[in-house]
């Protein structure tokens, strides 16, 4: 019975040393070396700060700036998750209701639903050029000037990966950072 605990205790430390330490460092190497940018988190900076992420939204209250999906989490990383609820509930309708009554009932639904992660940092090109007259009006910019801004949110529109996985999408930080730079001259902080 000893020399049967013993095996366990040594095949135990042994897929420990194995699979919990040198496959994590193993893996985490190869990112490392072929998705660098991706396992640092895809940090933006802006003249050595970093600003945000690329992966993750960021919250934008003035209006002077395109904003992402609801988030259910207030976009915290560590309480990060969707409310949960279910098409019946109450609380969802309130909240939805609640941003129609913000937005209009045109707005595209990705700005009306949070987002499964709360983190999402994309939404929609549709939900991008919804907020087109809005920010043109808080930045009091002129009719060419909204071309401009158009022409901009068009400039960021990714297509689907590979042409077929998942769907058109606009990064909102990365938006709000060239929107920043050509209508202010200055970076985002």
């Amino acid at each position: 019975m000893k020399k049967d605990i013993f095996i366990s205790i040594k095949y135990m430390v042994l897929s420990i040393l194995l699979f919990g330490l040198a496959y994590t460092f193993f893996i985490t190497g190869i990112g490392y070396v072929f998705f660098k940018n991706k396992v640092t988190g895809s940090v933006i900076e802006s003249n050595g700060t970093a600003i945000g992420s690329k992966l993750i939204a960021q919250k934008f209250k003035d209006p002077k700036f395109f904003f992402p999906r609801p988030s259910s989490c207030d976009y915290g990383t560590i309480p990060s998750g969707a409310s949960n609820y279910g098409v019946t509930s109450s609380d969802l309708k309130k909240d939805v209701d609640s941003r129609i009554k913000e937005l209009g009932k045109d707005a595209p639904a990705d700005l009306l639903f949070a987002s499964g992660s709360g983190l999402d940092p994309d939404i929609s090109p549709q939900g991008a050029l919804f907020q087109v007259e809005g920010v043109s009006k808080a930045r009091g910019l002129s009719a060419s000037d909204k071309e401009r801004l158009i022409a901009l949110v068009q400039q960021h529109i990714e297509q689907p990966q590979y042409k077929f996985l998942g769907s058109a999408r606009v990064n909102v930080l990365e938006l709000n950072i060239d929107m920043e730079k050509m209508f202010s001259g200055k970076e985002l902080r």
